[in-house]
């Protein structure tokens, strides 16, 4: 393999799934036959549980245009997409300045999070089951 160009820049989660599905650690239920190494097993298990596993690639490239109008960084890009806020609270620590970059439009960023990236399974989960304790109380 030849490297077209070392240090490319930070990864999202989803790159770094899809390269060790690429590398066949989809494939190897008995984590022998593929040519990955344990660690990589133990990061591809662990990010297969985040929501990391349900992205697209269409999702995170258009999530990335409409963050254009923003003025947001690469790296503020990456980590609202790989921590997938759904509230101000979880955006704030991730954006520098945030209220006097974005002001008003925070809940649109936000918005704009929740429209293109499905909420994870065990968010989902969670919400079923709150939403069950509910109706039996």
């Amino acid at each position: 393999m030849k490297i077209l160009k070392e240090n490319a820049g930070p990864l999202t989660n989803f790159e770094v799934v899809d390269f060790l599905r690429s590398r066949g650690a989809a494939n190897d239920p008995t984590r022998v036959l593929a040519p990955l190494a344990p660690s990589e097993f133990k990061v591809y298990d662990y990010l297969v549980s985040t929501p990391a596993c349900s992205q697209t690639r269409v999702s995170i490239a258009e999530f990335a245009t409409k963050c254009k109008p923003y003025k947001l960084t690469k790296s503020e890009i990456t980590n609202i997409i790989n921590i997938r806020p759904s509230s101000f609270v979880e955006i704030d620590p991730l954006i520098e300045n945030l209220e006097s970059r974005l002001g008003e439009s925070v809940e649109e960023v936000v918005e704009l999070v929740v429209q293109l990236f499905s909420p994870p399974e065990n968010q989902s989960n969670l919400m079923n089951e709150s939403n069950e304790l509910e109706d039996i109380m």
